[in-house]
This record gives C-alpha cells, structure tokens and sequence, in this order.
C-alpha cells in the first residue's frame, strides 16, 4: 500500500478546507438573503423621510460590507488553523510559528497576500457600489457623514472657553444681558440667582430673596434689571450694579485628551464644588414682587420695551403683569395641563407659551381691543420650550425627543421637524445665523439650522461639557470670546466659542 507523502497530505487538507470553506460562505450568504428579507420588512414599518428604493440600496451596500468582512474573519480563522499544522510539522525539528506573531518566515508574506487581496477586493466592491454615476444620492450622504465626522474629530468649531461653577445645585436657565456691562445671569434649584464675568469667570454678584428653586432669569432690554421667576410662586424684579474685573487669559482646555462619555462620580462632582462666591455683594429684597399666581412659576419674560412682563405657572395659566404698578393686567388660560415655559417676541407684542398638555400656544397684543390665542398641535409628549426668531418662526422642543420649525403665517403644519435620540430641553436660536442650539436629557448640546440639517455636536467628555442633564442655552452673538452658553444639573454653567462662519462651511 502507498504512503501518502507530507506534500500530498497537506495539499489533500487544503482542499478539504477550501470546500468546507466555500460551504460556509454559502450559508453564510443564504442566512445573509434570509437576513436582509427580515430587515427590510422591518424597514417598511419604520418612519422615514428615505424611499423605500433609497432604503434597500443602503441595505444591500452594507449587506455587502458586512459579507466581505465575514470571509475575511473566515479566512483569518483558516490562516491560524494553516499555522496550527505547520507548528506540528516542525515540532519534531525543534521549530516552531508563533500564532500571534506574523512579523517573521514565509508567513508574513502569506498572511501580507492573503489580507491585501481581501481588502483590495473590498475596496473594489465598496467604490463600484457607491460609484457616482450609479448612485450619486448615496455617494453624497457619505460625503456628508464623513465631513461631519471631520469636523467632530477636529474639535475646532465648538471649543469649550470657560466654566462658571458656585451653586450648589442645579441650574435651570441661563441668561445674557442685552446692554453693556455684559453679564452671564443663572438661576438654580439652590434658590438663588448669579451674575458673572464673562471673561473671567468670576461671580460678580448674588440674589437671594426668592424661599424657592430659581427657575428662570432674563434681563431688561435696556436698564440694569433682572426679571426671575421662582417655585415660591412668585416672580421678582431686581436692580444690578456690577463691576467687570480685569480679562485673564483663556486656558486651552481643547486639546485636552477625550474620552467620550466617561462620567464623574458624585464624590468628584461634589469635592469640585468648593465653598462658593462666599465675597459676592448679595441682594436680598426685590424692588418689584409679582404674586397671583396659585402655582410655581416656572418661567418669566419682558415684553418688548420692557414695560410689561409674563410669567407662566404650573396653575396652567401665563400672567401679563405692569412693571411699575406690579398690577396683573391678562391672566392667560386655555392650557390644560401645568405651563412649562413661556418666550416673548424680540421686536413684535407676540407671547408664546409651552405646557405639558402637548401644545403651545401664541398669544397676540399688537391690538389693544383684541388678545387672540393660535394654539399650535403637534407634539405627542410635553413641549418643554417654544422661542420666536427674529423673523416669522416659532421653534419648539419637546419630550418626544422632536424639535419642529414652525411659519406664523402657516401653523397647521411645521415645516422642518428635527428627530433626536433624547428628550430636548429649553431651547434658543440665534439671532444672525439663525442657528439652533439643543439641550438634551442625555447631557448633549446639538446645533441645527432652521431647515434641520445637524450642523455640531458640542463636545462632550471627562475634561470638558456637562456631566449631567443639560437644561438651557442662550446665545450671545456680540461676544467675542463666548457667544453660546449652557447649565445643567451639574450645577456649573459653560460658555463655548462656536466658530460659526467654518460650521456654515461644515454645512
């Protein structure tokens, strides 16, 4: 009987290999057909802006991915198993092929073949599927998502300048004064409100008078005054002096190392607090108390020209109040649910007020004989915010993790909807560029423009952002250093440079 030869045994396994591998290929695929059948039925039901046609081809593209890698882990599996043999081979010569090491001997180059052909192949069948003339939409989405992720990576567009850190608590709204000295106002669940340097960080001053959360403040168009609205059911008017210190340097905490999504505990949240502006001048009496409302006042506003102010309560109602008599002039109801927040137009005697009864409402004053009510439906969860831009648009956010663009002239529809993955906060849009700026439940700030296209995310990692919920932002497009601010529950406020002419070129 004939000895079979070393040669001819390794060529016979070989080839044993090679069948059984074209067999798991085989099933390989046909569970893959099986597996695209079940994801495009279940596409189908999913709600989408993409056609269906548009849908499939994705699928199939990334189908295609997915089996190339597939064959290169089979192969990779086959190269080790190859190994395997010849270890056993040269055992007997005292010789021996570490499995993890291919840096060495004949392997190198066959492991060096076999990868480069698999790759290569890859490649040739990613660039013939997304070629331009065969699919020329697909090929621009790609284009679009791997500028968005340059633009991430580079962390040049939004960079964090500097943290406002000295309440003890939460803070639930931040603000930026509309007349010189420009000032960082902030309210917080610790009952009181700040006032701080831009530039340096420092607190320059301090109200107290409020025996509940601080849940808004916003300023008077043109005097040194501060509208804030408190869970004492109450809303105050206060005076302000402040000083601004001499500007530090900006530290560059950019190029700081990230780690995304790394969180701080409680303890290193809590040993970073220190004592506070304990030397802070402090105010304890309001010049004007506002109280008629049965509930808390969970936001506040100045009427243009600054004559009249709004409050909206958890008792379902928005008050229209005097400022120099502190007279109630309208009590706004039609809400069935507590009010969440309530914004004023910049130029125009319009008010726009958000509950939790899944709408928001317009109210008109520009008559003085006729107050009517536009109720805007839309949203399936609470509408957290509603804010006018300087033209005809109203944005509102929502805990159904949408943010929709709506025309004045046209509100039986929006006409842009922005889909998130997270519950959105009290949002602000700027007043050049007309950019919107997104707070989310998940610690995120996300920047659209009014059409909905994703512009930023604001980094966020163990060095720099927000560590918990993020509440509010304000813009402030005159400053130069900080033009974007945000708080949250991690009880500090941050002031971001956004580079806004590159995101527009992002765009």
């Amino acid at each position: 009987m004939p000895v079979e030869s070393g040669s001819s045994a390794a060529a016979r396994q070989a080839k044993q290999k090679r069948k059984s591998h074209s067999l798991s290929i085989r099933r390989t695929n046909s569970t893959e057909q099986e597996r695209a059948g079940m994801q495009r039925d279940m596409l189908e039901g999913q709600d989408s802006k993409l056609p269906l046609s548009l849908r499939n081809n994705l699928l199939d593209l990334f189908g295609q991915i997915e089996r190339e890698f597939e064959n290169l882990y089979i192969e990779n599996i086959e190269l080790r198993r190859e190994i395997e043999t010849l270890n056993e081979r040269l055992a007997a010569e005292g010789q021996t092929i570490d499995g993890s090491d291919l840096s060495k001997g004949p392997m190198k180059a066959k492991a060096s073949h076999s990868t480069s052909q698999l790759s290569q192949k890859l490649k040739t069948t990613y660039k013939a599927s997304t070629s331009k003339e065969h699919h020329p939409t697909i090929y621009t989405s790609i284009d679009k998502i791997v500028s968005s992720f340059k633009a991430t990576t580079a962390r040049a567009v939004c960079q964090l300048v500097r943290e406002y850190v000295g309440h003890r608590d939460g803070i639930w709204d931040v603000s930026v004064t509309r007349t010189q000295p420009v000032v960082l106002g902030t309210a917080s669940a610790d009952h009181s409100a700040m006032l701080w340097s831009i530039e340096t960080g420092k607190c320059l001053l301090k109200y107290v008078g409020h025996a509940g959360s601080v849940n808004s403040i916003k300023f008077h168009p043109t005097e040194q005054m501060a509208l804030t609205a408190s869970g004492d059911q109450t809303a105050h008017i206060w005076r302000y002096m402040v000083q601004l210190p001499a500007p530090q340097p900006v530290a560059d905490i950019s190029q700081a190392p990230c780690e995304e999504d790394v969180d701080f505990s409680d303890k290193d949240e809590a040993d970073g607090d220190g004592e506070g502006p304990s030397e802070s001048p402090t105010i304890r009496v309001p010049s004007t108390t506002l109280k008629s409302h049965q509930g808390v006042v969970i936001a506040a506003d100045w009427l243009v020209g600054g004559k009249q102010v709004v409050t909206a309560s958890w008792d379902r109602a928005a008050n229209l109040y005097d400022v120099e008599t502190s007279e109630l002039v309208h009590s706004l109801t039609g809400h069935d649910q507590e009010l969440t927040h309530c914004c004023t137009h910049p130029t125009q005697r319009l008010v726009v007020t958000s509950s939790r009864d899944t709408t928001f409402r317009l109210w008109d004053f520009r008559d003085p004989s006729i107050h009517s009510v536009n109720v805007f439906q839309g949203h399936t969860d609470t509408v957290t915010s509603a804010v006018f831009t300087v033209g005809d648009n109203v944005v509102s956010g929502s805990d159904d993790r949408t943010v929709k663009v709506w025309d004045l002239k046209n509100m039986r529809s929006p006409i842009a909807t922005i889909r998130t993955d997270s519950a959105v906060n009290r949002i602000s849009v700027s007043v050049n560029q007309r950019i919107i700026a997104l707070p989310h439940d998940n610690r995120q700030v996300r920047l659209f423009d009014m059409s909905g296209v994703r512009l930023a995310r604001l980094p966020r990692s163990n060095r720099q952002g927000h560590r918990r919920m993020v509440c509010c932002s304000a813009w402030s497009e005159e400053n130069p250093t900080c033009n974007l601010f945000s708080c949250g529950f991690d009880r500090q406020a941050i002031g971001w440079n956004i580079n806004i002419p590159a995101l527009l070129q992002e765009k």
